[in-house]
């Protein structure tokens, strides 16, 4: 592969920039594969009824079944993705990684649902379960609370008709290969343009 000569962002030309950018975009086609790969990488024991995967499958599961968005659909599926790398902020990460596809609503809720998540436990381990009445008053906070008992609290069954991860597949490639909703930084960088996958 090729590379620029600059070794400061400041002295590039051009036609590197131009190189670069046909490279960041066959990186960004590639992230419904990585985010599938990673998927995969909890689908390990955690104490749990099911594996960190077969939660998020169900989890996926239930919300399509009961007709949510594809948005939503793959919010669920993608909405504890970040246990892997951030297991003490995964709320945050999959939600930075969900923010170009989904509204802002979604992203909101995916940020927030681990704290609204505590509700259902924190208590038995001498925390707050009501924390999350921090934001009783911000727009999103009864679709939060709908989130985690439809498609998060409830989704350890092990005798649940789950679908897997094939079915969902297709639905993760459209939603994470076209840009989103008023994204600053996809603005600031395209413009309106979309993402070539």
């Amino acid at each position: 592969m090729r590379k620029v000569s600059f070794t400061e962002m400041d002295k590039g030309t051009k036609e590197e920039y131009e190189y670069l950018e046909e490279l960041e975009q066959q990186y960004i086609a590639g992230l419904p594969d990585r985010l599938l790969a990673a998927l995969k990488r909890l689908d390990i024991p955690c104490g749990y009824e099911l594996t960190r995967m077969q939660h998020s499958l169900q989890s996926a599961t239930r919300a399509y079944r009961a007709g949510e968005s594809e948005e939503m659909v793959i919010a669920a599926l993608l909405h504890d993705i970040g246990d892997d790398l951030a297991p003490c902020s995964h709320s945050e990460l999959a939600a930075a990684v969900l923010r170009p596809f989904v509204s802002e609503k979604i992203y909101w809720i995916i940020k927030h649902h681990g704290l609204f998540q505590m509700y259902y436990y924190v208590h038995h381990l001498g925390g707050d379960r009501n924390a999350r009445d921090l934001y009783k008053n911000h727009q999103w906070y009864n679709d939060t609370v709908h989130f985690c008992e439809n498609y998060d609290q409830n989704c350890f069954d092990p005798e649940y008709d789950t679908l897997p991860l094939e079915f969902f597949e297709p639905m993760l490639r459209r939603v994470c290969s076209r840009p989103a909703h008023d994204d600053p930084e996809y603005t600031a960088r395209y413009g309106e343009k979309e993402l070539k996958v």
